[in-house]
């Protein structure tokens, strides 16, 4: 077991920490950035990235943030593949724990664990993710254009989702498993008068199918809830809209959080209610999952800890 001690620890290695983890290098930090389960966050399983700033072309999710960590080591911060489980912010310096059993010891911490969508569970779900299943519809919208997409959910983001793509597929199918919606009526009202899209209500998604040479997916297998019938509804792309989990179980009664989960912090600011500890990313807020939006809050945590910690040498 090792101990390792910095002024800046970095948990999360997604477009966030790893911003986060440039501008603190900048400072001359030599910041720690602890990868996680998932190195580079979710933007690893995005095949194709179009909306990122500075690439012409498009790149690849895996591909861009190889490019931002070897842009953050350059600069100064070393990356350990590590996961932290355990997390001691009662004092400074603050002690957390890895799953190796290395600790490491800092005078800030940033937060950039992420959040996850909520998946179905269901066969071919895994399969076919990627490959016509998505959990984003500003991410991967734009690649069924004119085509027929099927949204699962039935709250705020599924309705959102279904209007924005509204605008882009040839026709959206919004399915949920009540018989009404959840979404706000605001909302509902607008998704009814949207005449590219139909929604199927009481019907429970049960697989995803589609075929093997080449990967695509062709359609939603769903069940009635209240007949039984199964049916498949045809489609290019499915879009999981059941929610977002933030990963913030290890923070639990330090860290204040909302109902759901996600981490407060103080207005127009990155701070947390404990001195010196700081969030970023999608861990503060699941309302635009964006890649750039992220990395832009990774900058503003790494900046406000540098000022405490700079003010805490004063």
């Amino acid at each position: 077991m090792a101990q390792y001690r910095t002024k800046v620890l970095i948990i999360g290695s997604g477009p966030a920490g790893l911003t986060a983890a440039i501008y603190a290098a900048r400072a001359n930090f030599n910041p720690l950035v602890i990868a996680g389960m998932q190195a580079g966050g979710q933007l690893i399983t995005t095949p194709d990235i179009e909306n990122f700033p500075g690439f012409e072309e498009k790149i690849g999710g895996a591909v861009l943030m190889e490019r931002i960590q070897k842009q953050a080591e350059r600069t100064g911060a070393t990356v350990i593949y590590d996961t932290i489980v355990k997390a001691d912010l009662s004092k400074r310096p603050f002690v957390c724990t890895g799953d190796s059993g290395d600790v490491y010891v800092s005078d800030a911490v940033i937060v950039a664990t992420g959040a996850s969508p909520r998946w179905l569970d269901i066969d071919g779900e895994f399969k076919y993710r990627g490959f016509g299943v998505s959990a984003c519809a500003t991410c991967d919208g734009f690649f069924f254009r004119k085509k027929p997409v099927c949204v699962i959910g039935g709250g705020n983001v599924a309705a959102e989702e279904a209007l924005y793509l509204a605008n882009i597929a040839s026709k959206v199918t919004l399915i949920h498993r009540r018989d009404e919606l959840r979404a706000e009526k605001v909302l509902q009202d607008a998704l009814f008068a949207n005449p590219n899209i139909t929604t199927v209500f009481d019907a429970v998604p049960v697989e995803f199918v589609g075929t093997d040479m080449p990967l695509a997916l062709t359609g939603v297998k769903v069940k009635n809830q209240k007949t039984g019938e199964i049916s498949v509804i045809p489609c290019e792309g499915a879009f999981v809209a059941i929610g977002y989990r933030p990963n913030t179980e290890i923070f639990a009664g330090q860290l204040e959080m909302y109902e759901s989960k996600f981490l407060k912090t103080k207005p127009d600011s990155a701070a947390t209610n404990i001195p010196g500890v700081f969030c970023a990313g999608d861990v503060k807020s699941p309302l635009y999952q964006q890649a750039i939006i992220a990395a832009g809050s990774g900058c503003i945590a790494a900046l406000e800890a540098e000022a405490f910690i700079n003010e805490e040498k004063a």
